[in-house]
């Protein structure tokens, strides 16, 4: 499916969202991440907002921290899953809090995935399997309200104090919902400083990408209650007296 996705320019967004695909045999027309390159899975997805490029990672590729775990790459190691890594960082009083963590965090199965494409949206020629914004919480308010402006649905977020590419990166390709977390919230994202401390990230599972960006193009991305606290009660105000005005005869 081919979409238009030229209508995410006008949010504003200082760094491109970026749609990444997991694949079990090796992406056609992509090219392979510069060898050179050694970063956290989190910090790859950075690296392709700020370079504007298209690149696959791989087993080959090294990855210094969980990525490769949680994309099905490689297994957790009897010592992390006991969970004696959390209390040394701070993070959890005990082991046994931090043990918790590894029977609800989301990863793909062992061996189902052998590369994970990252591609800046201009760049996106079919729906990724989840399209990855990152801003401030009011720039992307609007792609949260495309996601229930037809559907009635709720805001989503789930996410612990570790591992948080498997939250915005993973768990929305599993579960099929639209995901957003606070990486200042997660410890790997805030201590590598990959964003703005106010940055927000929303992940779109491709199951929603179509009605995502369908609804960016229909709806008002600046709502006028948003504009002023002087224009929200205005507006608000007016909207009442009217249906009150028009109950006195239903």
């Amino acid at each position: 499916m081919e979409l238009d996705y030229s209508v995410i320019h006008k949010l504003g967004l200082s760094l491109p969202p970026v749609g990444v695909y997991y694949d079990l045999f090796r992406p056609e027309g992509i090219p392979p991440l510069d060898g050179s390159v050694e970063k956290s899975l989190c910090e790859i997805l950075r690296h392709a907002q700020e370079t504007g490029e298209s690149f696959y990672f791989s087993r080959e590729n090294k990855e210094t921290c969980v990525g490769k775990i949680m994309v099905g790459m490689e297994s957790f190691s009897p010592a992390a899953e006991s969970g004696q890594i959390g209390p040394r960082l701070g993070v959890f009083d005990e082991a046994r809090c931090n043990a918790r963590l590894y029977y609800s965090v989301k990863r793909l199965p062992c061996g189902s995935v052998n590369y994970v494409s990252f591609v800046p949206y201009h760049q996106l020629k079919k729906v990724p399997d989840v399209l990855i914004f990152t801003g401030p919480a009011a720039k992307l308010e609007p792609v949260l309200r495309a996601g229930t402006y037809s559907t009635g649905e709720g805001y989503h977020s789930e996410s612990t104090p570790v591992m948080g590419c498997s939250w915005f990166m993973v768990y929305p390709y599993m579960s099929g919902k639209i995901n957003f977390v606070v990486p200042a919230f997660i410890h790997g994202p805030h201590g590598r400083q990959l964003w703005e401390a106010d940055t927000v990230v929303v992940s779109v599972p491709y199951q929603w990408v179509p009605t995502v960006l369908t609804n960016l193009k229909e709806m008002p991305l600046e709502l006028k209650g948003h504009t002023g606290k002087e224009a929200y009660y205005a507006e608000f105000g007016g909207i009442l007296a009217d249906l009150d005005e028009k109950m006195k005869d239903p």
